[in-house]
Parts: structure tokens; C-alpha cells; sequence
């Protein structure tokens, strides 16, 4: 019993991670094509998220950005001391975004953003190897971000944004008795934060931008946990019970410079911090005990710097085309790896284009791929490790209008 116990406190980390540590920065397809770089950048309405310092400095009067991306990815498994392998049969993701913004004059501008962060996916075949660990999850977030954004002078611009974040998250895994025993767990989450930018326009061809995003600590109450066991252990295990989780999403601190070599070019280098630091421990309490028992998880993930590099020509005012690179170190500990969400040193290149055929009218398409750098993972509570290799094919399609 205690090894359930043991497992539904992972489980709740990992989804966590799928929803933070694995974040989907995918929030505009402009940005995407760049790099994912946007902090010290002027794009309109999408500076809802990237940095709510620079919307004032959107030049038309209202702006609209609307988008989506599409993540298809998969995990390559080999067991350690074995020939066995497996391979994930993730579903497409789609996290989408949609940006509205009005300068009501020259130095106040307000803006609303609804976009996913953090959602992803994982269907691994019910009999795998890992399957006492996980055989799938699911978790998808949607966050509400009105925003107000102040011109202080010509160069200088701050924002801040309330931001309101709501989820779902969703599992199912195997449990080590006879028959067909698994449990699911679902739940809802939410709770708020917030999002502030300033930008300094420095010189006509040099940008500065600084974003803060704050943490945010996702309250599951009354999570469902449904326990398919034998007959025999149901007076010892409750087949139906209820959970209360805090599931902490970590804060974001962005730093980023935008260069102008000509009328033409562009380059943008940013560095993000990622503050993992605050997955110290997990807690969770279940409404029946039984012989479940609450707990506190140490995971002891560590705080990660991603570099990103974007460059964008201006081929023509009807054209632009852009490329960009970054590196995403793992923020997880060595002694818990697991499967639910698989996350390696990644490198990642990306493609982008805009076509603009009419004033004010712009088609925004990205291509994203990432490499996982293929390493050993150990799980060590389990004792399950192996060498995983992830990949990920990120196509994304966006549309915006200002006027």
C-alpha cells in the first residue's frame, strides 16, 4: 500500500511539470517563429503575455491576435539492463491564444489576453513496462489576463496584468494486483497571479525588455480518485474518494534585447529564468483514509536559464521571414524521474513567416522542432530507469488585425 501512496504523490508533481515544467510558451506564432524569443519585442496584442510593458507602443488604435499551434511528440523508451523499448502515442495538443488590445490615447493602453501556458499530454500502451507508474495523462490550463499598459515617455513603457488560471488534469494508472486494477484521478484547479513588463526603447535600433510572471499555486479541491480493484481489498481501500492538492506553477523572470542592424534585419537575444526551485515538496490530503495515508513528496527541482536567439528580415512590407534557436535544460532531480512527463536537455530550432496582403492584415505561420538530448533517468522510489529520447514537430497557424 504504501507504494500507491508513494505513487499518487509523483503523479501530482508530474502533472504539475506537464503544466509548468514542461511550458508551453507557444502564445504567439510571430514570437514562435523568433525563437519563442518576445520580451524586448513590439508585436501588437500579444504583448498581453510576452511583456505588457511594450503594448502601449502597438501604433494602431486596436489590435486583434488570434492562433493556435499543434504539438505532435513523442517518447522513445529502453529499459535499463534489457532490449526491451517502448514509444509513447501521444495525442496532437492544441494550445491556442487570443489577444485584444486598445490604446485609448497616446500613453494608456488596455488589452485582454486568453491563452494556455501549460497543457500537454502522454498515452503510453496500458501493459508497458512503466505502466505502475502511468499509462496516460491529460491536463489542460486556460488563463485570463486583462491587462493595462503605460507610454511613460517616448522610450519608456510599463504594464501589469491580473491573471486568472484555471485547469483540468486527468490520469490513469496500472496497480500492481491481479486483474485489470488501475486507478484514475481527476481534478480542477485554480487560483490568480500576475504579469508585469516594463520596455525601453533605448535607441532607434536598440530595445530592452524585462517580464515578471508570477507563480502561481493551483488549488485541487475535491479531486476524484476512482481505485478499480479486487473485491477483497475495497473494505481496505475505498473504491471512490476525494482529494485536496496545491500543485505550485513556478514564477518566470524574462530579460531580452533587440537589435536593428538595418531597416531590414533584426536580432533578438533573451534569456528566461525559470524559478523551479519552488517544487521543494508536494502535499496532498485525501478525504478517506483507509489505508491511504496524506504525505509530503520532496522532488527538489532546481531553477533553469533558457538562452534563446531569433533573427527577422523584412523582405519586402508584405513579407517578413524569421528563424530562431534556444536550449531548455531539465529542471528535474536525478533520483525522480518519471514518465508522465518526459523532460530532457532540448534543443530546439524554429522557422517563421508572415504574409501581409493587405493594411493591417497579417498571417502569422511557424514551424517548431525540439530534440530531447537522449539520456539514462532512474526513478529511484521504483526502482524503474532507462534511456529516454523525446522529440516534438510543432507546426502553428495565427492570423492578426490592427486598425
Amino acid at each position: 500500500m504504501k507504494k500507491i501512496i508513494f505513487f499518487l504523490g509523483a503523479v501530482f508533481l508530474a502533472t504539475t511539470v506537464m503544466a509548468g515544467g514542461y511550458q508551453v510558451r507557444l502564445q504567439g506564432n510571430k514570437q514562435t517563429g523568433f525563437g519563442l524569443v518576445g520580451t524586448p519585442m513590439v508585436y501588437g496584442a500579444s504583448s498581453n503575455f510576452y511583456n505588457p510593458g511594450s503594448l502601449s507602443f502597438m501604433k494602431k488604435k486596436w489590435d486583434f491576435d488570434l492562433g493556435a499551434s499543434f504539438i505532435l511528440s513523442s517518447v522513445a523508451f529502453q529499459k535499463s539492463e534489457s532490449n526491451y523499448q517502448a514509444e509513447s502515442d501521444n495525442p496532437v495538443s492544441t494550445p491556442f491564444y487570443f489577444y485584444g488590445a486598445f490604446k485609448i490615447n497616446k500613453l494608456i493602453t488596455v488589452g485582454l489576453g486568453v491563452y494556455t501556458p501549460y497543457g500537454s499530454s502522454a498515452v503510453w500502451n496500458d501493459d508497458w513496462a512503466g505502466r505502475l507508474l502511468i499509462q496516460n495523462i491529460s491536463l489542460s490550463a486556460i488563463f485570463i489576463q486583462p491587462t493595462i499598459s503605460f507610454n511613460i515617455n517616448d522610450k519608456l513603457g510599463i504594464g501589469a496584468g491580473f491573471v486568472y488560471a484555471i485547469g483540468n488534469i486527468s490520469l490513469r494508472k496500472a496497480l500492481n494486483y491481479s486483474g485489470d486494477s488501475y486507478v484514475d484521478l481527476e481534478g480542477k484547479a485554480s487560483n490568480i497571479g500576475f504579469n508585469v513588463g516594463l520596455y525601453w526603447q533605448a535607441l532607434d535600433n536598440l530595445s530592452f525588455g524585462i517580464d515578471y510572471r508570477s507563480a502561481i499555486k493551483m488549488s485541487v479541491t475535491d479531486g476524484d480518485a476512482t481505485f478499480s480493484i479486487p473485491t477483497a481489498l475495497q473494505g481496505t481501500l475505498p473504491p471512490s474518494n476525494k482529494f485536496d492538492a496545491e500543485l505550485p506553477l513556478p514564477a518566470n523572470l524574462d530579460f531580452g534585447v533587440a537589435f536593428n542592424a538595418t531597416d531590414k534585419l533584426t536580432f533578438a537575444l533573451e534569456v528566461d529564468w525559470v524559478m523551479w526551485s519552488a517544487y521543494d515538496t508536494l502535499s496532498f490530503k485525501f478525504k478517506e483514509k483507509g489505508e491511504l495515508l496524506n504525505s509530503d513528496n520532496p522532488r527538489l527541482y532546481k531553477d533553469t536559464f533558457i538562452p534563446r536567439l531569433g533573427i527577422e528580415y523584412k523582405v519586402s512590407d508584405l513579407i517578413h521571414v524569421r528563424g530562431g534557436f534556444y536550449y531548455d535544460p531539465t529542471p528535474t532531480n536525478a533520483d525522480y524521474f518519471s514518465p508522465e512527463t518526459v523532460s530532457l536537455n532540448n534543443i530546439a530550432y524554429t522557422l517563421g513567416l508572415s504574409i501581409m496582403p493587405v493594411e493591417g492584415l497579417s498571417i502569422d505561420i511557424s514551424w517548431l522542432q525540439l530534440f530531447g538530448q537522449k539520456a539514462d533517468k532512474n526513478y529511484s522510489p521504483d526502482n524503474f530507469g532507462g534511456t529516454y529520447k523525446n522529440t516534438a514537430i510543432v507546426p502553428g497557424l495565427g492570423i492578426s488585425y490592427s486598425f
